[in-house]
């Protein structure tokens, strides 16, 4: 290889390894950005429930995400100190970059597995269906990311010795399938929701009503897989090189899974506690004709109007 054609390799390889220094940061700050923006709702919305499973996903993503943000800066600002990184660590790195990654992702499937469930009336049938896929694509990522591990270190052989800010910015191999397991999945549970989606919406116009929660839950579900499985599309574009994009890093897909999902779940709170106060207002038989019984408030409304017949499966009812 000819010394200009080396200098033009290291080059690329430098300037893809500055970008993700400032992404990350973009990143962390859009995150705290919206933390502070809704913080004032999940106080209103969140934090007077009792402390059960659906509190605890949405505390757990909520903060978890702002952590997974940090861990990301502090991460890939530290490995740009001269003599930090080396072929164990870079090799280590990458995969528990990609696992606690993957463990933001999961959890939020877990809710949209949740969510799905409730919008077909508590069906058993989806939910081990959808439970099955969902361990179908941990075990997928899972194969990907051992095999991309044992192969790291000879990737990047060549290139740990450069005086990089920080590990080798490299991509090959069977790299850019890391995450189509999971965007797969997602796609399964686009389909659920958008059948389910079209179906209330055909009937809603036949019969001329208006926007109602159960409608705003079907939306957000819609726009929430629409979203998500964009970014990890673009994810494995940016692996495979196909976008001509440099490489982000993580940042920008961890704060915007985090950020999709717990706006998601706020205005579903937000929207049954605006319809329980509404319904308060109402004589009694238009409550029951409303389908709005008494104690919802503390339930996140009533799921005959969100669900239509969920109400029972108390874990969905605040997802």
């Amino acid at each position: 290889m000819s010394t200009s054609a080396e200098e033009t390799q290291f080059l690329n390889l430098y300037i893809g390894n500055l970008v993700p220094l400032y992404v990350c940061l973009v990143a962390f700050t859009w995150g705290l950005h919206d933390y502070f923006v809704t913080l004032q709702d999940e106080i209103e919305y969140i934090w007077p429930q009792k402390f059960n499973f659906p509190k605890f996903m949405f505390l757990w993503i909520r903060y978890y995400t702002l952590l997974l943000l940090l861990f990301d800066v502090i991460q890939i600002h530290t490995f740009t100190i001269p003599g930090v990184t080396s072929d164990n660590v870079c090799v280590a790195m990458d995969s528990i970059i990609r696992v606690v990654g993957a463990l933001s992702l999961w959890s939020i499937e877990i809710v949209m597995q949740l969510r799905v469930y409730a919008l077909y009336k508590c069906s058993r049938r989806v939910a081990i269906f959808n439970f099955i896929l969902f361990l179908g694509s941990i075990a997928g990522f899972l194969w990907v990311l051992v095999h991309n591990a044992e192969r790291r270190r000879a990737v990047i052989a060549n290139a740990i010795r450069l005086p990089l800010p920080g590990c080798p910015d490299i991509h090959t191999g069977i790299e850019w399938a890391q995450w189509v397991p999971a965007t797969a999945y997602e796609g399964v549970l686009f389909g659920f929701a958008l059948f389910k989606t079209a179906r209330s919406t055909t009937s809603r116009l036949r019969k001329g009503k208006q926007l109602s929660l159960y409608s705003l839950l079907l939306r957000d579900n819609l726009f929430y897989f629409f979203g998500v499985a964009c970014i990890l599309v673009l994810s494995n574009l940016m692996v495979v090189g196909v976008t001509h994009i440099p490489w982000f890093s993580y940042g920008p897909f961890h704060a915007a899974v985090g950020i999709l999902t717990t706006r998601m779940i706020l205005n579903m709170r937000k929207a049954a506690s605006q319809t329980v106060i509404t319904s308060s207002r109402l004589p009694q038989s238009n409550r029951d004709t409303a389908g709005i019984s008494h104690g919802t408030d503390r339930t996140l409304g009533s799921w005959r109007v969100a669900t239509q017949n969920a109400e029972e499966y108390t874990g969905t009812s605040s997802l």
